[in-house]
């Protein structure tokens, strides 16, 4: 069968499970001897739904006093597949895991507990953590009291709950995305009782602050909102993570301006669509560039944001971005589609002219701006027509990189049951030559930088070779160069003498009288 229609019915046939009990803590059944504790598990058709229900913000500690011990001596290991959103959701799972007493450890061998903290975006991303969970079998054999578990946006889809309950039942917790914070207690759910836990919230979703976070490096991520209602007919994003909930700007300024403080060098600001902050705050007009305005008073060098949609993208925040500061120009801008036909089967409720009307918006306001884009290829119907006015519209904006992916049917999503007729060898073929077209204007973006002094935010070693650092200018162009390890994490001038497609090379330099 192919990977288009795959079957899920075979994971919903719990016709050998027994049910053990069933009270106001959900449900006890045993499946091939293994006993499952579901406490509430995903339901699609509740989180589709969208009402008026108040979003609740909560501040308690998330580690009650009891269970502050409850990892001393032990060791975790968290394994992160997806977005921005996901590493940011992991460096929570881990402060969470050390206020419980646990330490961080590289190795499996070591870990006395194992999280994969997952993405449902694409099939592929599914498929990796399935693989993961058959070597881990392995593991838990060896080891049976490793407690190994299954969270984030996988978590909050039927079939992957049912399929991880009929199939990999050595699997100790599975929980989604809106109860993180409750991870202090499925941990000791599942230490003490040797059940599997299932606790999955099918909600719109609350807000929950104050929550603990491992960071590392000198750049940091903050969530402003969460959630997503755009419900293009191709993601699952609206389903695995809610309505749109913004966190309220005191909050967001006061995070913001703890990490200067600490002296965190660059910040992101997170949501899957940042453009709408702000929109579901009753009683405030306040707006995504009303947050950006302020947070560029913080004393903080950088401050970028992920993701956008161009649907919200407004004057207010063109506006506050031409002020530059610590504002970097670039822009991250997903496009998906450079058909208006195409656009408008995907939901995204802008038109190919919109788009390009942005754009020009921004370059007019922002002259050294930097655009970068998503986008998908082989959607159902596309047209060698329609995908020729998705590279025509490449060239004319000239993005400096591109996100770009063949498309992937994510079950209960509307595209899922749209008809596929792009036979796969056209779409990789496509993907192909928007690759080349991508890297072509990646190259002269790159070539523009020759001669010039830019300033760089020295990241670490190349990946490539550890006699050379690396590290990213303010419009997120790649750097290498030669220098000392003791310059990691700090601002450095370095002269661009060579231009690669995706990256540009150089030599150190004093710090000049002014920059390009």
């Amino acid at each position: 069968m192919s990977k288009q229609t795959k079957d899920y019915s075979q994971y919903f046939d719990f016709s050998d499970a027994k049910v053990i009990s069933e009270d106001e803590t959900g449900k006890k059944i045993r499946i091939r001897g293994r006993e499952i504790h579901i406490m509430s598990e995903p339901n699609q058709r509740e989180e589709k739904k969208r009402g008026k229900q108040e979003v609740q913000v909560m501040y308690e500690d998330a580690v009650p006093e009891e269970l502050r011990e409850i990892g001393a001596g032990k060791h975790y290991l968290v394994y992160t597949f997806g977005c921005q959103m996901n590493e940011h959701d992991s460096e929570t799972i881990k402060g969470i895991l050390e206020q419980m007493g646990y330490t961080a450890t590289e190795s499996r061998e070591e870990a006395d507990i194992i999280l994969l903290n997952t993405c449902a975006i694409r099939e592929n991303a599914e498929d990796r953590v399935f693989g993961e969970l058959g070597h881990l079998k392995t593991l838990k054999l060896e080891r049976p009291g490793l407690l190994l578990g299954v969270c984030g946006c996988m978590a909050q889809e039927e079939g992957v709950v049912n399929r991880i309950m009929q199939k990999h039942n050595f699997v100790d917790m599975i929980f989604g995305t809106h109860n993180i914070h409750r991870l202090p207690q499925l941990v000791q759910g599942a230490l003490f009782s040797k059940e599997m836990v299932v606790e999955v919230w099918s909600k719109e979703g609350d807000i929950v602050e104050n929550l603990p976070k491992k960071r590392q490096g000198m750049r940091g991520w903050v969530n402003i909102m969460y959630g997503c209602d755009k419900f293009c007919t191709y993601c699952i994003v609206p389903y695995t993570r809610g309505k749109e909930r913004s966190r309220l700007p005191q909050d967001v300024i006061a995070e913001v301006r703890e990490l200067a403080r600490q002296g965190f060098k660059e910040i992101t600001l997170l949501g899957q669509n940042v453009n709408a902050y702000g929109k579901d705050l009753e009683g405030m007009n306040y707006t995504f560039g009303d947050l950006m305005d302020d947070i560029s008073k913080i004393d903080i060098p950088r401050v970028r944001f992920t993701t956008s949609h161009p649907r919200d993208f407004d004057e207010r925040l063109i506006e506050v971005l031409a002020k530059g500061g610590n504002l970097v120009e670039h822009v991250h801008l997903p496009v998906q589609s450079g058909s208006t036909e195409v656009l408008k089967k995907m939901s995204r409720k802008y038109s190919r002219e919109r788009y390009l009307e942005l754009v020009d918006q921004i370059y007019n306001a922002i002259p050294n701006a930097v655009l970068t884009t998503d986008i998908i290829v082989g959607f159902p119907g596309e047209t060698d027509e329609q995908f020729e006015e998705t590279l025509s519209l490449v060239r004319q904006v000239g993005f400096d990189s591109a996100y770009t992916f063949i498309y992937s049917p994510r079950e209960g999503t509307p595209a899922a049951t749209m008809e596929d007729n792009v036979p796969m060898e056209v779409k990789k073929e496509r993907l192909q030559r928007l690759n080349a077209t991508i890297k072509q204007y990646s190259r002269i973006g790159s070539e523009k930088f020759l001669g010039q002094v830019v300033e760089v935010l020295v990241e670490g070693a190349s990946k490539n070779n550890d006699q050379v650092l690396a590290g990213r200018t303010r419009s997120n162009k790649l750097v290498h160069f030669e220098g000392s390890d003791e310059l990691i994490g700090e601002f450095v001038y370095v002269k661009i003498t060579d231009s690669k497609s995706f990256y540009i090379k150089g030599e150190l330099v004093a710090e000049p009288a002014a920059i390009s």
